[in-house]
């Protein structure tokens, strides 16, 4: 159901449809020179280097509100708020039952209407920077913020 393309320094999460459903950033470690950084994470990438996790980021809820041609009642508008209440106590609870409280909520770089969120992700096991092999890792995450209706 889920692929990963690697985009310059991160992973692209596309769904069963084909769609951008995430990103994953891999924690390359410490690097030095900082300024050698981007050569750095190549090499590391084109060596298959193990990696003990990174940052997961996925649409959070997507608010139908903030269009420029926007024009509803005041019942749509009550709605919309509701729909957006009910998807952020699944992310409440969701964030509680994982534990997760080192996660990150911002504004999406692709759509001002969407709010993104990240958070860290431990692998099992240190990991070759290979598509299969990561995916293997953050593939039981994925899999439950699925089942959930989050993404």
């Amino acid at each position: 159901m889920w692929k990963l393309d690697l985009d310059g320094e991160y992973f692209r999460i596309f769904d069963s449809k084909k769609l951008i459903a995430g990103y994953f950033d891999p924690d390359y470690g410490d690097i030095f020179p900082n300024e050698n950084s981007a050569e750095i994470i190549s090499q590391k990438l084109k060596n298959h280097d193990t990696i003990l996790g990174g940052f997961l980021m996925v649409p959070m809820v997507k608010f139908g509100l903030f269009d420029s041609d926007l024009d509803i009642d005041i019942d749509a508008l009550d709605a919309q708020v509701n729909r957006v209440g009910l998807h952020l106590k699944k992310w409440r609870d969701f964030i509680s039952k994982t534990h997760n409280a080192d996660h990150s909520i911002r504004i999406s770089h692709t759509d001002q209407d969407m709010l993104t969120i990240t958070f860290p992700i431990t692998f099992s096991k240190p990991t070759s920077l290979d598509k299969a092999e990561i995916l293997k890792e953050i593939l039981p995450i994925l899999n439950q913020v699925h089942e959930l209706d989050l993404l």
